[in-house]
């Protein structure tokens, strides 16, 4: 008494257990009943570890504990029971994994606790072979449609049509299940439960009670066993849409849509508990979805459903034979052995032989028949043993196929492999060549140079006479420079001395404009820099220079300097022919006035070259530029006056003539020079 005290207080205890886990998953939060009772049944199956087991592992475990040969209605022990929960979860453990490995003592323990909870409240220890059956087929996994079968059989006749009291009594257990997790108000059973099902006039086959039982919706008081087989299938769909409630970007399990509200989707916890936002309301209709398509697979299954003439609804079970499947018969391939053969053998043996004819008939009769039997047995082993030596032939034949089949596609697929590899160092290989090519044609070998020393001699010959040239250059840049400098102040004198015979011919037409010449020319001096090579162009050599010199060079960027220089000489030598014209006009005057004429020609000797200088400056003139035909007169009237020369008379006309053919040969360096850098940079490309 005391240990069967202890017993019941340790299931109760792991009963108490259970609910309380069930509990604290806070699934009575959920608003809708259905979805409630299929979660509490849902987590009671996966917490006993028996949506492992599948409905054929549960009739296999019933036959292996004699189940299947017991009438439903015989009660056995609880001790029964758990003999047989241990058939069903030790055969589990043997099917999974070593890494998947479950705690069988501990689902045993669970189930049949919660089974005795639901079937025996009163604790008689007594359950009877048709709870057991029902109870278990319910509660496993498996598909529903293997489920449904399997019951219909333990309620059907031997013609396969469902007895009315026996499905009676199958609502009446199978809603106990509901009731034990406290849903009993939604889903108690009720005198009306059966007769909503089913109709009492009619015959109802395998395929009506799958038509009624997997309907949508199915019937309401079984409304939540399709739905805990659909949750079981949706626990692992996603869903990449957000929650318009809770704006999870995802959902895990069902998914819910309004069809009133645009785009307005819940996820299953948010539609369970009955949370809506905005101008959504729970009672607005609901749809449903237990997978996730694409916008472009929704388009596709809807041109095929349009596009399509009958219609491509699937049925929601196939189609079963009326008359339930009979067993096989081989009484044709071995008859049974005649029963008076055995006893006449029997008699044979244990009554003498008295020597009748009769009897001596009987037994040679009971012994042809013994041979027949064993002939009869004998072909049909040599039957069996021919059918299963042809079969194994057959399927060495065929491993030899497949085998050679194998080998020859893997031999193609060597061979292409080999093709290919082949083909990519071909590719390699000329992809190498083409680098070293373009390298080789970039890059041009120092064989080649020193190959050519000729070439690399002109080369340093280019550069040296580029140096010496850019020398001279500079030199005549600064050469050019001097002379204009000289030029200016020469004007500078001529335009004195015009302002002061105009100033002379206004007041007192004697007087000498002696004291004005006096003044001395403005003598360049040369830089140092004159050797470096010059950075400036011929432009800014002027600068410093007076404005009338300028204008004379600054006409146009393409006028020849050298025209220029005669132009001026040309001006200042009529300027200086008119000076010495007026002069002379003064030789009658008196002593005075020849005295200041001497005054002023000893002052102007010392600015204008001597005749036979001028003579030969301006031969030169002429000989370049022959157009200034006035200018001989000139010439001539200072040759006239001016009688004798002196030494530095004739250094003077050396050094303009030198000037001068310093500024032409400066134009004939500067157009060599651009030859030869052309020629440079012809050499270089």
């Amino acid at each position: 008494m005391i240990e069967d005290r202890g017993r019941k207080g340790n299931k109760m205890a792991e009963r108490r257990q259970l609910f309380a886990e069930m509990r604290a998953q806070d699934l009575d939060r959920i608003r809708l009943s259905t979805y409630r009772t299929a979660c509490k049944l849902r987590f009671v199956q996966k917490k006993c570890n028996l949506h492992l087991v599948d409905i054929w592992n549960v009739i296999e475990a019933f036959r292996e504990n004699g189940l299947n040969t017991m009438d439903p209605n015989t009660e056995f022990s609880v001790a029964r029971l758990e003999a047989i929960l241990s058939t069903i979860f030790y055969q589990l453990n043997k099917r999974m994994p070593t890494t998947h490995q479950i705690n069988v003592e501990q689902s045993i323990s669970l189930m049949l606790n919660f089974l005795l909870a639901a079937y025996d409240p009163e604790g008689l220890g007594k359950i009877s072979v048709f709870v057991v059956k029902i109870a278990l087929a319910t509660i496993c996994g498996g598909k529903i449609l293997d489920k449904l079968r399997y019951i219909f059989s333990q309620i059907s006749d031997s013609s396969g049509i469902m007895i009315y009291s026996k499905f009676d009594v199958f609502l009446r257990e199978v809603l106990k299940l509901p009731t034990t997790v406290f849903e009993g108000p939604s889903f108690g059973y009720t005198e009306q439960a059966t007769r909503s099902c089913f109709a009492q006039q009619k015959k109802v086959s395998l395929n009506i009670f799958l038509d009624i039982l997997m309907s949508d919706p199915p019937p309401q008081c079984l409304v939540w066993l399709p739905l805990m087989h659909r949750l079981a299938n949706v626990e692992n769909v996603f869903h990449p849409v957000e929650c318009s409630y809770c704006h999870s970007e995802s959902m895990m399990g069902f998914r819910y849509r309004c069809q009133q509200c645009h785009n307005y989707q819940l996820c299953q916890d948010c539609f369970w508990r009955g949370h809506a936002s905005g101008s959504h309301s729970n009672q607005h209709q609901m749809k449903e979805y237990t997978s996730w398509k694409s916008p472009a697979k929704k388009l596709t299954n809807a041109l095929s459903k349009s596009l399509s003439c009958a219609s491509s609804r699937e049925p929601l079970h196939p189609m079963f034979p009326d008359q339930p499947e009979k067993p096989l018969n081989l009484a044709h391939i071995v008859p049974p052995r005649p029963a008076n053969s055995l006893n006449d053998t029997m008699f044979s043996h244990s009554v003498p032989n008295s020597g009748s004819p009769h009897a001596n008939k009987s037994v040679l009769e009971s012994t042809s028949r013994l041979d027949e039997e064993h002939r009869l047995i004998a072909r049909y082993a040599a039957r069996l043993a021919a059918d299963a030596a042809s079969t194994q032939q057959a399927q060495q034949q065929r491993a030899a196929s497949d085998i050679a089949f194998t080998l020859d596609a893997n031999k193609q697929q060597r061979q292409l492999i080999a093709e290919l590899e082949s083909k990519n160092r071909e590719i390699l290989q000329e992809i190498q060549r083409l680098r070293l090519e373009h390298e080789q044609a970039s890059q041009p070998s120092p064989e080649k140079a020193q190959q050519n020393p000729t070439l690399l001699a002109e080369l340093r010959l280019l550069r040296q006479r580029k140096d010496e040239l850019e020398q001279r250059m500079s030199a005549l840049q600064e050469s050019r420079r001097e002379l204009m400098v000289q030029l200016e102040g020469l004007m500078k004198l001529l335009k004195e001395e015009e302002m002061k015979q105009a100033t002379q011919g206004a007041g007192s037409p004697r007087s000498s404009p002696s004291h004005t010449i006096s003044r001395p020319i403005p003598m360049p001096i040369r830089s140092a820099s004159a050797c470096s090579t010059p950075t400036h162009t011929p432009q800014d050599s002027l600068t410093g220079v007076g404005g009338d010199v300028q204008e004379a060079f600054a006409q146009g960027s393409r006028r020849n300097l050298r025209n220029d220089l005669l132009v001026a000489a040309d001006s200042i030598t009529n300027t200086m022919s008119s000076l010495v014209k007026e002069l002379n006009s003064e030789a009658g005057s008196e002593t005075e006035s020849n005295v200041d004429s001497d005054f002023g020609r000893a002052h102007f000797d010392d600015l204008v070259p001597s005749p036979t200088s001028e003579k030969a400056f301006l031969a030169q003139i002429h000989a370049r530029k022959p157009g200034y035909l006035h200018s001989a007169s000139a010439t001539s009237t200072i040759r006239n006056d001016l009688g004798t020369e002196d030494g530095d008379d004739e250094s003077y006309e050396n050094d303009s003539v030198r000037q001068i053919e310093n500024e032409l040969k400066m134009e004939e360096y500067l157009k060599q020079r651009q030859t030869e850098k052309t020629y440079m940079v012809t050499l270089q490309e």
